[in-house]
């Protein structure tokens, strides 16, 4: 099976597939982490998409302005009202130019002519919900730690011709404010800095190995069929 594993450069979502077998390529605007030959630098709008794809998987397409936590940002009361604050620095116009590129990449690879297709991203806000595809389900959430990961993070799948991911190692969760229940949500509880948006979008080996299995699986059925 064909696999593009778009918009991520740690390769932990290619090599999860790489392993099962698959025939996958990795794309984002930056350099793969690992130097692998199987990614490919380029923007995920410029082409790629139409190469003849079994399975998309498009991991970190940006987000920042689509999700519920980022409404703030966008919009004062009702629709595309003057924000009451904006973060340091940047203006409305920064605010919109981002909301408008998350947009355009997420219904490029959301109508791309491809049968399967995944977008890790989390539960959107109104306004981005109004921009979507009128076919755009609501979203699969999951959580690492169904999947062996000591970690929370509620992450988020809109799915076409894939099923939902199936638990496959719940860990107990740690008593809620100890220690180690502080230690899970780390990913939420990092400090500013030029690294934390690229660390808290990782991807999750044990999510990741989950979805290798079975939704290569449900493909190869389908194929089989």
């Amino acid at each position: 099976m064909r696999v593009l594993i778009g918009c991520e450069t740690s390769g932990i979502a290619r090599r999860a597939f790489a392993a099962l077998g698959h025939d996958v390529w990795s794309c984002d605007t930056q350099p793969a982490e690992d130097r692998s030959n199987r990614h490919i630098v380029c923007d995920i709008r410029d082409g790629i998409l139409q190469e003849g794809w079994d399975l998309l998987a498009v991991m970190h397409p940006p987000c920042t302005r689509l999700r519920r936590s980022g409404r703030r940002w966008m919009s004062g009361p009702g629709k595309w009202t003057p924000p009451k604050q904006l973060p340091r620095g940047r203006s409305w116009a920064d605010m919109r130019a981002e909301f408008a590129l998350g947009i355009h990449v997420f219904t490029a690879c959301w109508t791309a002519p491809i049968e399967r297709i995944a977008i890790e991203n989390p539960a959107m806000n109104d306004l981005a919900r109004d921009a979507m595809p009128d076919d755009l389900p609501a979203p699969h959430i999951v959580q690492p730690f169904w999947f062996g990961e000591l970690a929370y993070k509620a992450t988020g799948w809109y799915l076409r011709g894939l099923p939902q991911l199936r638990p496959t190692d719940t860990l107990r969760e740690p008593k809620r404010y100890s220690e180690t229940w502080r230690c899970w949500n780390r990913v939420h509880r990092m400090p500013p800095g030029p690294e934390r948006a690229r660390l808290r979008s990782r991807s999750f080996p044990g999510m990741m190995r989950a979805a290798a299995a079975q939704w290569g699986a449900s493909a190869m059925k389908k194929v089989a069929a």
